[in-house]
């Protein structure tokens, strides 16, 4: 068996949402071995047995001491009294809270002229609204040196026909990103994004092929999508104290697709 002392992440609690599947599934298993306890929060009952058999997946790690390094966490993330509760399970785990990734997120193409108040109002719920309550009622609880991470999209600065609410709403995140950095990096607090080009999961699904086809023959780095593992790596070192000093910034993981 690994020592745990060895991990980097060892004794971090970490709260991933929309953590049941693709990118975040991914991700929680990820930070759960570099060693953190891992809070994975979803939204649906449907997506239950998929939040269990990863928490299954992390609890059966060989670098485990004890048989709770991960938990699964119901919750709306359009109800704004859903974030207290979810704090609360988190600190079940410890009595901290370390890292927090803000990757649920939803997607809705239409054209301008089909844009109803509904749709903007979802969209900028869950991508924008959500991370923020989550943030406050994690404050009180969040350690000195803590990590959050945003996930963006290339899309906040590139822009797509008929993606305006989604790609507007990464911009707003990564504003908030900035600000939040300044805001909280007194005691050592850390708060990135990462704009994420095509990456292989269900949600690339929803994007328009036109779109699609012309970012992979522009993506320098093998005329290809990106693996899941290939932004969780990132999250990993974002998360850890080898990324102490960058803080605030956007990093583009999209293999030059766009470069800033």
């Amino acid at each position: 068996m690994a020592s745990p002392i060895a991990l980097p992440l060892t004794g971090k609690v970490a709260i991933v949402t929309g953590g049941s599947r693709g990118l975040g599934a991914d991700m929680a298993v990820a930070l759960a071995k570099a060693g953190a306890k891992v809070a994975i929060v979803y939204t649906s009952e449907s997506s239950t047995p998929a939040a269990e058999a990863i928490v299954s997946q992390i609890n059966a790690l060989d670098i485990n001491t004890d048989s709770t390094a991960a938990i699964a966490i119901q919750a709306d993330l359009r109800d704004p009294a859903s974030f207290p509760t979810i704090v609360s399970q988190a600190l079940t785990l410890s009595g901290s809270i370390n890292i927090i990734v803000n990757n649920a997120a939803v997607q809705i193409g239409l054209p301008i002229a089909e844009i109803t108040p509904q749709a903007f109002t979802d969209t900028y719920t869950l991508n924008i609204l959500a991370p923020m309550l989550l943030l406050k009622a994690a404050l009180p609880h969040l350690s000195p040196r803590s990590r959050i991470i945003n996930m963006s999209s290339v899309g906040g600065r590139a822009g797509f026909a008929g993606l305006s609410l989604y790609c507007s709403s990464k911009a707003a995140l990564e504003g908030l990103t900035r600000s939040w950095a300044g805001e909280l990096g007194g005691n050592g607090t850390t708060v990135n994004a990462i704009a994420c080009g095509p990456i292989q999961t269900d949600m690339l699904d929803t994007v328009p092929e036109r779109i699609k086809g012309r970012q992979r023959e522009d993506t320098p780095v093998e005329h290809r999508f990106g693996r899941k593992d290939e932004v969780s790596d990132v999250v990993v070192w974002l998360a850890g104290e080898g990324s102490g000093w960058v803080s605030g910034q956007t990093i583009n993981v999209s293999g030059g697709w766009t470069m800033y």
